[in-house]
C-alpha cells in the first residue's frame, strides 16, 4: 500500500509542477518531458522507512540516524537539482519533483496513518 500511494503522490506532484507543455497544470518550467518510472515512489518509500522506525529505543533511534541521513541527504540533493534545472527536469530526463514529491506523499501516510490507527 506504501509504494502505490507513494507513487500516486510522486505522479500527481509530477502532474502539477511539470511544464504546461507536458500536462501538467502549475507549470514550473519549460523542458518538455515524459514522466515514466518507479522512482518517486521508491523515494516515498524512503521516506516511510525512517518515519516508521522513529522510537525511543536506543537501537531503532540508531538505525533511524542512520537511515535518516541518507534520506536527507538524497531529499536535498534532488531539491538542488530541481532548484538547478529550473523545470524540475535535469541532466538524463530525471524527473527530480516526483522524487520529492514521492518523500513528501510518503511522510503524508505516516503522518495519517498515526493518527488514524491506535498505537
Amino acid at each position: 500500500m506504501s509504494y502505490l500511494v507513494t507513487g500516486i503522490g510522486a505522479n500527481v506532484a509530477s502532474w502539477l509542477l511539470l511544464p504546461k507543455s507536458v500536462g501538467g497544470v502549475l507549470g514550473i518550467g519549460g523542458a518538455a518531458t515524459v514522466s515514466l518510472g518507479a522512482s518517486g515512489a521508491v523515494f516515498g518509500l524512503f521516506a516511510v522507512s525512517v518515519l516508521v522506525k522513529l522510537s525511543w529505543n536506543w537501537r531503532r533511534l540508531l538505525e533511524v540516524v542512520i537511515l535518516g541521513q541518507f534520506v536527507v541527504d538524497r531529499f536535498l540533493s534532488e531539491a538542488k537539482m530541481v532548484a538547478a534545472a529550473g523545470s524540475g527536469v535535469g541532466a538524463g530526463n530525471v524527473n527530480h519533483v516526483a522524487h520529492l514529491g514521492g518523500a513528501f506523499a510518503g511522510v503524508l501516510l505516516i503522518f495519517f496513518l498515526t493518527r488514524m490507527v491506535p498505537p
